[in-house]
């Protein structure tokens, strides 16, 4: 028996925030990738699952509009 298999069930937390991670990560990169015409990387992104990885790296290096820590400073902070 696997000392993981606890940790991967559907209801774990971790299963979960994995989840909720991958899932805003991949729908803001989305959401770019089709505001900026960017339909190579649009299918990419749909296709792959990388639990945000690849999401964080367009964002950050291959977007058109590149994604700032300022930026995501002001989705939290608003002055």
């Amino acid at each position: 028996m696997n000392g993981f298999d606890p940790l991967l069930q559907p209801n774990s937390l971790l299963f979960l925030s994995l989840y909720v991670w991958s899932l805003l990560w991949k729908g803001f990169s989305l959401w770019r990738a089709a505001k900026s015409k960017q339909r190579n990387w649009f299918i990419v992104l749909l296709i792959l699952n990388t639990v945000g990885i690849l999401e964080i790296v367009y964002l950050f290096k291959f977007s058109e509009k590149k994604l700032s820590f300022r930026e995501i400073r002001s989705w939290f902070v608003k002055n």
